[in-house]
């Protein structure tokens, strides 16, 4: 799946404000995914990213969105709730948003997103919601020492009251210990055992139910609807969290008959491989495509098309580009990639080919994809356009099309990732100086 966004076109609500150098808005928008049957009337609905603060709930709800596909059964997915707290990796810059369902001025930055997000949880089809976060420590249902009590959260199943009456999975207690159970049948170690925790907020006699009454699981319940928060400890390394969260996720699936696939194996390992690698980003109509994993720093002269507003599309709905200072930075969740210093150009359209000579084949090569390279490469002599390979050092040829390219003859540092396996090769209008057509990358080592 991909998201198609830019700057121009991600929707804010408020006036910009500057905020450390950055300039951001009162709130992002947030995403909506829609996935398998959309008349159907038995929908989980998942949210992440309520709180900024805690990235294994807008991780798990990410790879739910771009990794999983539902064959039976409906799922919707809001993975970047609160986008702006997540780029902030921040628990609320305007407040804590998971305490603003009860009441709210329409003068609240976060009033808009707190509107549509009720909307969207009265819709009829929705049955079943669960919100994702991260909780400190390890709950037990009794005192074992400061990290392990019934005053924290971490590795709980949450739920507001033992059953709701009249609705549909309303057995709230019961579906929450199936819940558990399963994730217990697969723990990474026994630390990590999952509890039922009841908040009892319906009661609304202490401080604690008080607070909760204002959540979006509670404001759920009270529109009808079955609700879950999820908590996994924050003391595990992200990618161990979203594992829990995605057993979780799996077993709310089965309970409610929705039938899924998944694109890698549920294990600690390849989740961690899945998030940290498997991610990119593509710009200006796929003219340039640019993985993620490994990636530098910083990329210089990075080709950006003059008098336009940069347009992007991520592989993930918690990435995304924010302007600094006349420079463009990637985020994925709250981790800031890469920063990507413009060097603005003339564009032009080219939507053919070229033929690329690798390893001793010729192939057809579109702009914006990716070439792996065992030995050399050679971009065939085309009339049309000129080649330039970032780091070959080249004093006797202007145009670098027809000659055969080694690794060693390309300074390592101009690769754009921290492995030095993989270079831009970009292509401009041979007529026209430093009209830029686009580029794609080599990858050195396949």
């Amino acid at each position: 799946m991909e998201l198609d966004l830019s700057l121009g076109m991600l929707r804010l609500f408020s006036i910009f404000i500057l905020f450390t150098g950055l300039v951001f808005a009162d709130g992002f928008d947030f995403t909506l995914i829609k996935k398998g049957q959309q008349d159907d009337n038995n929908t989980l609905f998942i949210v992440g990213g309520i709180q900024g603060d805690e990235p294994g709930g807008f991780m798990a709800a990410s790879l739910l969105s771009t990794h999983y596909d539902i064959k039976k059964g409906s799922v919707w997915i809001v993975p970047n709730f609160n986008f702006y707290s997540i780029i902030k990796s921040n628990r609320g810059p305007n407040g804590d948003m998971n305490r603003k369902f009860a009441k709210l001025s329409n003068n609240d930055p976060d009033f808009h997103s707190i509107d549509r997000m009720k909307k969207i949880i009265k819709e009829k089809n929705i049955k079943m919601i669960v919100n994702l976060h991260d909780g400190s420590g390890f709950y037990r249902k009794k005192y074992v020492d400061k990290q392990h009590r019934p005053s924290k959260w971490g590795q709980a199943t949450i739920i507001d009251q033992a059953k709701v009456k009249g609705i549909a999975y309303g057995n709230l207690q019961e579906i929450a210990k199936k819940v558990d159970k399963h994730i217990n049948k697969n723990l990474l170690k026994k630390e990590h055992i999952f509890h039922t925790k009841n908040t009892k907020t319906h009661l609304k006699k202490t401080y604690e139910e008080k607070e909760m009454s204002k959540t979006l699981t509670y404001y759920a319940i009270g529109k009808g609807k079955a609700a879950f928060g999820n908590e996994s400890s924050k003391s595990l390394p992200v990618h161990e969290r979203v594992y829990y969260k995605l057993l979780a996720l799996e077993k709310f699936m089965d309970i409610m008959g929705i039938e899924y696939t998944r694109k890698f194996k549920l294990n600690a390992r390849e989740l961690k491989d899945v998030i940290d690698n498997d991610i990119y980003i593509s710009f200006n109509n796929k003219k340039i495509f640019i993985p993620l994993s490994r990636i530098r720093s910083h990329i210089t002269y990075f080709p950006v098309e003059k008098g336009a507003k940069i347009s992007f599309k991520p592989s993930s709905p918690v990435m995304t580009v924010i302007e600094e200072k006349g420079k463009y930075i990637v985020y994925y969740g709250n981790r800031r990639l890469t920063t990507l210093v413009p060097q603005y150009l003339e564009y032009d359209k080219f939507d053919g080919h070229l033929k690329v000579n690798v390893d001793g084949k010729v192939k057809n090569v579109t702009l914006g994809s990716l070439v792996k390279v065992k030995k050399y490469f050679n971009v065939q002599v085309d009339k049309r356009v000129r080649v330039n390979v970032i780091g070959y050092v080249n004093k006797k040829h202007k145009n670098e099309s027809g000659l055969n390219i080694r690794k060693k003859y390309i300074f390592k540092r101009y690769s754009i990732d921290k492995d030095g396996k993989r270079f831009r090769v970009e292509v401009y209008d041979r007529k026209v100086k430093n009209k830029f057509l686009g580029m794609f990358l080599v990858e050195f080592g396949a």
